[in-house]
């Protein structure tokens, strides 16, 4: 029997997020446990006209490859994944997992060495999508090894997920233009701000976002979605900042981040958990230790850490950042194969200051703050 949730995400995924329509070439591709995402979201690319071309992956045979391939075979890339994304006007991606711990006991610099091998089909994919050559939707597909990794049943996580997207609602892409309206509004303060300084009880950071541009994350690029962002000045960003949120980087687990930041560069870095990787992910390449966004999290209807970075960095009342590449769109000019989300708390007394205005505290926008701005303007 179909799940409505999933036939209304693949509608939403090709109608709404990425607007497929005759001749698009559609590049769909999921780990194998996805199947019925990808056979629903191809349904409805076809039927919208498209042109589609399917990859389904294998954590195990991923593994494989990790663990026996050299450091050079690792760098070679991915013929596949580059060759679609110089051609594809549409990629639609679907995360899921029978085991996300999979990579777990996967060297550290295997990881680094398969993330340089990701040059390739990265440069593709930030170039285009920075021109608007190229449109991207990512999502969810409740699988059973997440719903574990969350502490859920899979029923429970499926509800969880589709909730997420608002697809229990009658008109899912409705709701999403209408949040995508009220998040324009705090786009255009955010877009008048020389400065953001962020403030919490573990965290003093401040960002140079002069001349760059907040991007509205509405469900065009993740789904489910929520978030603004923008790509601070490479050289802006100063202070030190913790991430108590835990993380997964390819299957291995991150928790207690500490970073000090002077002139744009990470020049030192600690973690409660996992501290090995995160050095050796910092000296990936030169970009890797610049900052490739600031976003803070607007989705109030995710509150519940489920170790997934899509929900994540999405919570309303966080903020996350994220090291290495950053996005053409917003202005930002940092290249690198990696670009990794942290996240930290707002909800206990964090604050955030816009060229010295508090518009933002206790994990809530300040609605007053965006009241005198809309007057004055």
């Amino acid at each position: 029997m179909r799940d409505e949730r999933l036939e209304k995400l693949a509608r939403i995924l090709v109608n709404y997020s990425t607007e497929v329509k005759p001749g698009d070439f559609v590049y769909v591709r999921a780990d194998e446990v996805a199947t019925p995402w990808a056979k629903a979201v191809v349904r409805e690319a076809v039927k919208a006209g498209g042109h589609v071309e399917v990859v389904l992956t294998s954590e195990e045979i991923n593994e494989v490859i990790l663990k026996e391939s050299t450091a050079d075979q690792l760098h070679e890339g991915s013929l596949i994944n580059e060759t679609l994304l110089a051609r594809a006007d549409v990629w639609l991606t679907a995360w899921g997992s029978r085991n996300p711990k999979y990579g777990s006991n996967i060297d550290a610099q295997k990881v680094k060495d398969a993330s340089i091998g990701a040059k390739g089909w990265r440069k593709f994919y930030s170039e285009r999508m920075g021109d608007g050559s190229l449109r991207w939707c990512g999502t969810q597909f409740p699988a059973m090894g997440d719903a574990q990794e969350a502490g859920m049943s899979l029923e429970e996580y499926e509800d969880f997920v589709y909730g997420a997207g608002l697809l229990n609602e009658e008109d899912p892409a409705a709701e999403w233009r209408r949040i995508s309206k009220e998040q324009d509004r705090w786009v255009a303060y955010l877009n008048t701000k020389k400065s953001i300084r962020i403030v919490t009880a573990d965290s003093e950071v401040v960002a140079n976002v002069e001349g760059r541009t907040w991007v509205n994350c509405d469900g065009k690029l993740n789904f489910p979605d929520g978030e603004i962002y923008t790509s601070p000045v490479e050289d802006g960003v100063d202070g030190h900042v913790y991430f108590e949120f835990p993380l997964i980087y390819s299957g291995k687990e991150i928790q207690g981040i500490r970073l000090k930041i002077e002139k744009g560069r990470i020049t030192e870095a600690s973690a409660e958990k996992g501290e090995d990787l995160l050095l050796t992910i910092l000296d990936t390449d030169e970009g890797a230790r610049t900052f490739g966004e600031l976003a803070i999290g607007t989705n109030y209807g995710i509150q519940k850490i489920t170790k997934n970075i899509l929900f994540d960095e999405k919570i309303g009342g966080t903020f996350h950042m994220a090291i290495g590449d950053s996005f053409p769109e917003a202005g930002g000019k940092n290249r690198s194969v990696i670009h990794w989300d942290m996240i930290g708390e707002l909800r206990k007394g964090g604050k955030i200051y816009g060229d010295g205005e508090l518009f933002h505290e206790n994990g809530h926008f300040l609605p007053e703050v965006l009241e005198k701005f809309e007057a004055g303007r």
